[in-house]
């Protein structure tokens, strides 16, 4: 057709007849609305920088209450973990630091520490009052008059105890007061019987030993009531019991009141421990009573073999002594005085750790800082502990005339035997009691069977197998503990 044009689309679409500049298009505006997860990201950015997980920010979605299908419309993911995702990979981390002061949970009180160890630390002036009663030549194995059923009858107690204590703790940890009231009252009688019967066995051969076994049964009834008593945390109780005993020692510095006197002194201070342990158990009953699994009785069983290995390993020191000294040699009260004094230090120490330990959590970022940090917190706590037991026996043997000196061997033997009692310590309150029984058994069984063989002196033998027990609870802990996992 005449005049009409055929058009050739070109570049960019324009018609190649048509010789007009070029003017650029422009841009579409972008009329869409704000990207809502934007907005969820700015109102919830604090929360959203301190999370370690995605779950962590999808738990608190959840908890504001919003549905899947909320989510899906409001903000066009498909649920609450992958609006988590999103907003996770959006923000940066940045761990803020809270507002307020982080209370430390492990904060304990030096003071009631310490008088804690005062209560462990006063029985021992019974021995002092009631030594009438263990008086008389030496047994057949060379040993001072009723040292067998003394010492049976205390490991009995000691091994009945410890998981006397735990069953009762266990209970406590559920918040059955009851329960735990229950335990003792039926558990702390049992012991006391069974206390006394092997005591009575043990000295039955010994026609010199009614007295040590008389004696012997009232340490074992003491032990039940001043568990009880302790489980509570009645320690100011069972002080005010201990009250007569510790007269009765202060008497017999400047006069030695007749035997009836200091007998009756004795039985005044069990009959009063007794007595408010059997009020505390009284005072439980009307607690209410709590439903639920009870905990198993066999999970107590490590914490007893525990208490025998201790008190093995602290006996044989005294034992050891006895041999090489003589049967009349006052050779047990430094080291056994050091040692008891030293458990309320002990015990602040293995709080600090725990709080050390807190502390190294919130600052370490890796777990090989935690480690470190952990193993450094052991470390003080353990060489603050040896500073205390040091000066303790230093003190102690210079007052303690009687006994033996405290040269090197014993020295560094009764610090090898403070770190295994620390370390075992601390790894039983991290609930490690399985590791520190075997091992402070196996150290018993040994430095038993080298002071009856006798390859090695009684301090040889206690620096070699104490040393290597030391050694190897030390690993043990700072490899346990190092892990953030033990902590929670």
């Amino acid at each position: 057709m005449s005049g009409s044009l055929w058009l050739v689309p070109g570049e960019g679409g324009k018609d190649r007849t048509d010789d007009l500049p070029d003017v650029p298009r422009p841009r579409r505006p972008h009329w869409a609305a704000p990207d809502p997860v934007d907005e969820l990201a700015a109102r919830m950015g604090d929360l959203i920088a301190a999370a370690v997980h995605p779950d962590e920010i999808a738990a608190i979605i959840e908890s504001d209450g919003m549905s899947d299908d909320q989510i899906r419309l409001t903000y066009g993911r498909e649920n609450s973990f992958a609006l988590a995702e999103e907003l996770y990979a959006r923000v940066p981390r940045s761990y803020p630091e809270p507002d307020r002061a982080v209370t430390d949970p492990w904060r304990v009180s030096l003071l009631g520490c310490l008088l804690r160890a005062l209560v462990f630390a006063l029985p021992g002036l019974a021995y002092v009052v009631g030594s009438h009663l263990l008086s008389g030549p030496p047994d057949s194995r060379g040993l001072p008059a009723g040292t067998m059923p003394l010492l049976a009858g205390a490991l009995a107690g000691w091994v009945w105890n410890q998981a006397l204590a735990h069953r009762a703790y266990s209970w406590l940890g559920l918040g059955a007061r009851r329960a735990a009231a229950r335990a003792l009252a039926v558990g702390a009688p049992l012991g006391a019987l069974a206390g006394a019967g092997v005591a009575w066995i043990v000295g039955a051969a010994d026609a010199d030993a009614p007295g040590a076994v008389a004696f012997a049964a009232g340490q074992a009834a003491y032990l039940g009531a001043a568990t009880t008593l302790l489980v509570f945390g009645r320690e100011r109780w069972l002080l005010c019991a201990l009250a007569p005993v510790a007269l009765g020692a202060a008497l017999m510095a400047v006069y030695v009141p007749p035997d009836a006197v200091r007998a009756a002194l004795l039985v005044l201070s069990l009959g009063a421990a007794v007595a408010l342990a059997a009020v505390t158990v009284l005072r439980c009953r009307r607690e209410p009573r709590q439903d639920g699994p009870a905990p198993r009785a066999v999970a107590s069983v490590p914490y007893g073999v525990f208490g025998l290995a201790i008190g093995v390993l602290v006996l044989l020191t005294a034992l050891g002594d006895v041999l090489r000294y003589g049967a009349h040699a006052e050779v047990a009260a430094p080291a056994a005085v050091a040692l008891t004094l030293s458990m309320g230090p002990a015990e602040w120490l293995l709080y600090r750790y725990r709080s050390q330990a807190v502390a190294g959590l919130r600052a370490s970022t890796t777990p090989a800082g935690f480690w470190r940090a952990t193993s450094g917190a052991l470390a003080r706590c353990l060489a603050s502990y040896l500073a205390v037991l040091a000066l303790l026996g230093g003190v102690g043997s210079l007052l303690w005339r009687q006994g033996p000196p405290m040269d090197a061997a014993h020295g560094l033997g009764l610090l090898c035997l403070g770190v295994v009692l620390w370390t075992a310590l601390l790894l039983q309150a991290f609930g490690a009691v399985p590791v520190a029984a075997a091992v402070c058994g196996l150290a018993a069984a040994a430095q038993t069977v080298v002071l009856v063989t006798g390859p090695l002196s009684p301090a040889a033998a206690q620096l070699t197998v104490c040393g290597a027990a030391a050694l190897v609870l030390a690993a043990t802990g700072s490899a346990l503990l190092g892990r953030a996992t033990a902590h929670r």
